[in-house]
């Protein structure tokens, strides 16, 4: 009997556009496996993933968070300016 594999999307979202990869990991893999295995690392300026902005569908997760078959990693930008500042700015 062969390896059991789940099929997870590691996706980053840029200003410009958006890099998706579909990917097939053993059963068991984590969040940092998924991201090193899409080869997302290569595509994007360094410096763009951080630990502390991935994500699994909008929630905020671990690198060594285990993956599930139809997860979705998302690899978050930093914010170039804070959502309170951005309101207050708004509003004048």
């Amino acid at each position: 009997m062969g390896e059991a594999t789940i099929r997870v999307e590691v996706i980053c979202a840029g200003p410009e556009r958006a890099l998706r990869r579909r990917i097939d990991l053993a059963q068991g893999a984590t969040v940092a496996q998924a991201i090193a295995a899409s080869g997302m690392a290569e595509a994007l300026p360094e410096g763009t993933i951080s630990s502390e902005r991935l994500g699994l569908f909008s929630r905020k997760v671990a690198p060594g968070h285990v993956l599930r078959d139809g997860d979705r990693v998302e690899i978050y930008r930093p914010l170039l300016l804070d959502p309170m500042e951005a309101r207050r700015r708004r509003a004048r």
